[in-house]
């Protein structure tokens, strides 16, 4: 699918104060940018920032910080960030593939929530629970690791539970229809869609 252009996003993006312009600078150092030491937690593929917001709002005591791949998609988060004037909320405009090199031992949850499935096998390392990514994540979670993830696409959700526990990791939670079950939950904007819709939503939580 093809993203909708938005004229000045790139501008405004680059001149948001809520946006890390150089992040690497920051590796090993982002409690730094929050002014404390509480845990920090990321979102990978935050879209139109819902859920990080929500999160931000209710749990101050948490960092949380937002990555997102495409300018158009960020300036949607960055219109709400600017209205509440969150302080423990920054955001990172880049590719997840590079993540290592921007954390190092320093985060504490890591959230997946509707990534691309990228369903043919030949993508199979673009995936966010791959071996590939899981290797990555291993260098930025501070100390106990954390990863939860939410989808609505049953193969995915099927291919993570086996790429996660292959890897060590332990599942805490699972729910086969999150909106029935009585887990804590904050919604995305594509959660609201696709739960219009009637189609389950599926979670874990795992860790090790």
């Amino acid at each position: 699918m093809r993203l909708k252009h938005i004229k000045g996003a790139e501008e405004t993006v680059k001149s948001c104060k809520y946006v890390v312009q150089e992040p690497k600078n920051y590796k090993g150092q982002f409690h730094t940018l929050f002014k404390n030491n509480n845990p920090i937690h990321i979102e990978i593929g935050m879209g139109k920032g819902n859920f990080i917001i929500q999160m931000a709002l209710k749990y101050p005591h948490i960092n949380f910080i937002g990555i997102e791949k495409y300018d158009s998609v960020l300036v949607k988060a960055i219109t709400k960030l600017e209205a509440l004037q969150l302080e423990n909320v920054r955001l990172l405009r880049m590719d997840a593939t590079y993540i290592e090199t921007i954390f190092e031992k320093e985060i504490d949850v890591i959230y997946l929530n509707f990534s691309d499935p990228w369903p043919k096998g030949r993508h199979e390392k673009r995936r966010l629970t791959s071996p590939n990514f899981l290797q990555k994540y291993d260098s930025i979670f501070k100390e106990k690791k954390n990863i939860i993830l939410k989808t609505d696409n049953r193969h995915l959700f099927e291919y993570s539970i086996i790429s996660l526990t292959e890897y060590d990791y332990h599942i805490e939670e699972i729910s086969l229809d999150l909106h029935s079950d009585t887990i804590e939950n904050i919604e995305t904007e594509y959660e609201i869609k696709f739960t219009s819709l009637g189609y389950p939503i599926y979670r874990i939580k795992v860790s090790k």
